[in-house]
């Protein structure tokens, strides 16, 4: 009898083991797919797009829900907060707000040229903190190709929970050469 019961639950053992292992074999590749696919989140550190992210500084991070669904047609307007692989360094991915898109006259702020043309396939990306940032004034354009993904709401801390919406900071964006061709 006693070897009835100890075979009994070495089978429903084997049972839910069996269960779980077929669990995670599907659950894996559909969470990889959603990551790969909609969204996930990001901790932003470092001071280069303070005030609007981190304004406290120091060791407190905001955490961002990134869109990658939103960004899949490499579409984004200027104000955007984007995530994109760096072109300095393809093992990092930064987080800059979006400036100018492809055929914008931009000024720009300590770049080998004042004012750069982004090209067709490109776009700005700049830092909110001058000064503190590694962006477009110092790599130039950057190819929509890097885009990674688009911040779409602050999670964390729960004191900044909100909704992401396009902006441009003052006196910052593409030149309007309507005024220089009239």
């Amino acid at each position: 009898m006693l070897s009835f019961l100890m075979a009994q639950q070495t089978t429903v053992g084997r049972r839910y083991l069996r269960a779980f292992v077929s669990g995670f074999f599907v659950a894996v590749p559909v969470t990889v797919t959603v990551l790969d696919r909609f969204a996930y989140v990001a901790r932003v550190e470092g001071a280069s797009m303070q005030p609007f992210f981190n304004p406290e500084g120091g060791s407190k991070s905001d955490i961002v829900l990134l869109n990658r669904w939103s960004v899949r047609k490499y579409q984004v307007k200027r104000g955007d907060i984007v995530s994109i692989v760096s072109p300095k360094n393809p093992q990092q991915k930064i987080i800059k707000r979006v400036i100018g898109l492809e055929g914008d006259f931009i000024r720009t702020l300590g770049y080998k040229n004042k004012y750069v043309r982004v090209p067709d396939g490109h776009f700005w990306i700049e830092g909110d903190h001058y000064g503190h940032s590694l962006d477009s004034n110092s790599f130039g354009p950057v190819s929509v190709g890097l885009l990674h993904g688009r911040a779409s709401h602050i999670i964390w801390p729960p004191s900044r929970w909100q909704q992401i919406k396009p902006s441009l900071p003052p006196n910052r964006g593409p030149l309007d050469t309507t005024e220089e061709e009239g």
